[in-house]
């Protein structure tokens, strides 16, 4: 049995979606926000066919740097390349082409995310290998 099974279905839905996305625990929460952002566009906007998570993603990634919003970039970033969605030269393709769309600085403080969360992966993988011998 899992831990959302007693929830309503889209709430559900939208709660085990948002661990998906995000690549961490969710715990349902109260409130107005919390229902549209869970039942609304996680248990239906993400849900929806005609683009992959990986489409989604490039597009929330691309229209975040565009406004700066490096809080949700620092979530996002981080999960799409631990959710295997994009690569280290994917993430590097991505910081290339939005500094040209969405302005030079907005691309560095992006490149330095991307840089950060490449490198933090290949420190866990080398502590992983240490511990393997």
């Amino acid at each position: 049995m899992g831990k959302f099974d007693d929830l309503p279905e889209v709430r559900r839905k939208g709660l085990e979606k948002m661990e998906q996305v995000y690549g961490f625990e969710m715990n349902d929460m109260e409130g107005d926000f919390f229902r549209y952002t869970a039942d609304h566009l996680f248990g239906d906007i993400w849900q929806r066919p005609g683009l992959s998570d990986r489409d989604r993603r490039l597009i929330l990634i691309g229209m975040l740097a565009g406004q700066g919003a490096q809080d949700v970039l620092g979530i996002q970033i981080p999960a799409a390349y631990a959710a295997g969605e994009l690569d280290d030269a994917a993430l590097r393709e991505v910081v290339i082409l939005l500094c040209h769309y969405a302005g030079w600085p907005i691309g560095a403080r992006l490149n330095a995310l991307v840089e950060e969360t490449i490198a933090k992966a290949e420190r866990a993988r080398a502590k992983a290998a240490q511990g393997e011998k």
